[in-house]
């Protein structure tokens, strides 16, 4: 049986303070629902004693990119488990409104008071890539995350699995006004936890291409906190027919050029690999609420309706040769943070 992924269990120790625990889920649905995608974002703040900024919450960017988001006021009804994937939260309502995650099952329900309408899901997971080569999860930022000197920690928990369910809306009669079943759609979960959110961020992520239904790709990039200094950061993970390339720092270079929206180019190269990214979209943006100090604010934007093309090559003494080209148009792409108001460059 494989090890469980590193970090997979919820950090806070009881002590430290500010905190927050946030955890992203996504699913992409085949192309005869509409090439749809649904994203879950749960978020923990503050435990350890009320702040403006204490509580839980729950958002959902659904199909056609509509964005949902409900508090989960009330800290004693969250739970979770220590040592491997398990959390849920529930809130007092006019039904009952709680969410349970592990890592082979998600369901939830939840009152949209401006809608008058619930939202419902349920459905089973499994998962096919965790993080790092098969069978031997690693933690994405590395050896020295276990000692969380970086603000923030950072896990992919789950770069590719399949999963079979139902997502809907029911309207106040109980008639179900919009319904998705899927079954083995492609499946993607990652985490984040710590005293801060990076100052600013980019991120893409994919694991639906044409063609290759094998494929997984996460990449992202920040300005992070260090033992209390800040740097700038990036790295690109794939999970491509059994084999994990990396390129993070510690093994190579990633260099990157971001518009405040609209665009991404990523290149990256270790002593075996070279890997370039194009992300674009002509579509608006999603605000989506990420933890501060004063509690969740729109600093970020997304789609889950971006178009993709990743092409990997081997590097050879006089060439190099392609291992793929895929493309795809359900790639997840984000910018976050401050200070978008230009180009962001960075070469490593």
């Amino acid at each position: 049986m494989p090890r469980p992924t590193p970090h997979s269990g919820y950090h806070w120790n009881g002590r430290q303070h500010p905190f927050f625990e946030g955890w992203y889920y996504r699913l992409t649905l085949p192309p005869e629902q509409g090439n749809q995608t649904i994203a879950f974002m749960y978020s923990l703040q503050d435990p350890a004693r009320p702040t403006p900024a204490s509580g839980g919450a729950v958002q959902i960017l659904g199909p056609d990119e509509q964005y949902f988001c409900r508090s989960l006021p009330d800290l004693s009804r969250f739970w979770a488990w220590q040592h491997r994937l398990g959390h849920g939260h529930s809130r007092n309502g006019p039904i009952v409104e709680s969410y349970r995650v592990t890592a082979t099952s998600h369901e939830g329900q939840f009152w949209n008071p401006a809608l008058a309408r619930t939202v419902r899901w349920h459905y089973s997971l499994e998962p096919v890539y965790s993080w790092g080569a098969p069978q031997q999860p690693q933690s994405t930022a590395g050896w020295l995350s276990q000692f969380q000197i970086f603000e923030p920690g950072w896990q992919i928990l789950m770069a590719h699995g399949l999963a079979t369910g139902w997502f809907e809306w029911v309207d106040a009669a109980g008639q179900v006004v919009d319904r998705f079943d899927f079954e083995q759609a492609p499946a993607y979960a990652e985490k984040n936890w710590g005293g801060a959110f990076p100052k600013k961020w980019f991120w893409i992520q994919c694991n639906a291409f044409e063609h290759e239904p094998d494929l997984s790709l996460t990449s992202g990039g920040g300005i992070r906190q260090m033992l209390g200094q800040q740097e700038s950061v990036g790295m690109v993970g794939i999970h491509h027919r059994g084999q994990f390339y990396e390129f993070v720092p510690w093994n190579g270079q990633v260099s990157w050029q971001v518009s405040p929206w609209g665009c991404w180019q990523v290149w990256a190269e270790n002593p075996d690999y070279r890997v370039e990214l194009s992300g674009k979209t002509e579509l608006a943006s999603v605000p989506i609420r990420v933890p501060t100090a004063k509690g969740l604010e729109f600093l970020c934007r997304d789609t889950t309706q971006g178009e993709l093309l990743v092409s990997l090559w081997q590097k050879g003494v006089r060439s190099h040769q392609p291992i793929l080209r895929a493309h795809s148009k359900q790639a997840g792409l984000e910018v976050g943070g401050e200070d978008w108001h230009t180009l962001w460059q960075h070469s490593s």
